[in-house]
Order: C-alpha cells, then sequence, then structure tokens
C-alpha cells in the first residue's frame, strides 16, 4: 500500500516502509542524542586540554623571555662593572708607574750625586797622595822620553 493513491515512482513510497523508517531514524536519533553529550564532553576536554597546554606554553615562553630580560640586564650590569675595574685598574697602574718612576728618578739623581760625590773625594785624596811624588814622576817621565836620567829638583813643602 502506498502512502499517495497515484503513481509517481519511487517518490511515493510503502507505508510500512515508511513506518519502519521512522522507527529506525527514531531510534538512531535517540541514540546520537544520548551520544552526543558524551562527544561534547569529550570535544570540550580536548579543547580544554589544548587551550590550557598552550597557555601553559605561553605561561613558559613569558616567564623564558622574562628571565632572559634579566639575564642581559646582569649582564650589561656586569660588563659596566668590569669596564670600570678595568679602568680602574689602569688608572692605578698608570699612578703606579708614575709613582715608580719618579722614585727611579730620585734613586738615579741621589746615586749619581753620590757617585759624583765620591770620585771628587777620591779624586782629591789621589791628588794629596800623589803630590809628593809629582816632581820625582815628572822627572822619570822626561827620562824616558829623552833617554838619559834627568834629575828632579826637590822644594820644600810649605
Amino acid at each position: 500500500m502506498d502512502l499517495l493513491p497515484m503513481d509517481i515512482g519511487p517518490l511515493n513510497p510503502p507505508v510500512e516502509g515508511l513506518v519502519v523508517a521512522s522507527v529506525l531514524f527514531a531510534l538512531v536519533f535517540l541514540f546520537f542524542v544520548r551520544l552526543l553529550p558524551r562527544f561534547q564532553r569529550v570535544l570540550d576536554a580536548r579543547e580544554a586540554a589544548t587551550k590550557g597546554a598552550e597557555a601553559h606554553a605561553e605561561a613558559v615562553r613569558e616567564q623564558a623571555r622574562t628571565k632572559q630580560a634579566e639575564v642581559a640586564g646582569v649582564l650589561a650590569d656586569a660588563r659596566h662593572e668590569a669596564a670600570r675595574i678595568r679602568r680602574r685598574a689602569f688608572e692605578e697602574g698608570a699612578a703606579l708607574i708614575a709613582e715608580a718612576r719618579a722614585d727611579g728618578r730620585l734613586q738615579y739623581a741621589a746615586l749619581l750625586a753620590e757617585g759624583h760625590a765620591r770620585l771628587a773625594a777620591d779624586r782629591a785624596m789621589a791628588e794629596a797622595e800623589l803630590r809628593p811624588y809629582v816632581a820625582e814622576l815628572a822627572s822619570d817621565l822626561a827620562s824616558r822620553v829623552v833617554g838619559e836620567r834627568i834629575e828632579a829638583e826637590v822644594h820644600p813643602r810649605p
């Protein structure tokens, strides 16, 4: 028996087929109505896990950026401190070198003055020791040059 009294081919299904199809549709509909909330919960849980993982990853990235900025700041401070230390050490070294040079010049001048004084004293002492023998030494030298003995004149000492 057909649903409509006229013959329109496959568009006019039999009533028994419609009843079976309606019952099967209702069963499938009820199955999916009960199953869809479970699917939705699974999809929601998956979405929450994905969003949570993304949020956690973004938080970790932000922490990494913060730490990187902190490390860069600490490194910059360390570089500035190292530059200050190098500059201070250079200045101290230059001051020590200048001080050592000045001290060396003073020691040089003192040694030179002492040497000149010692030479003058030695010269005066040698001159004093050799003064009585000047006439004798001169006659010996003249004798060697001339080739015969020349006697020295002896002058009384004052």
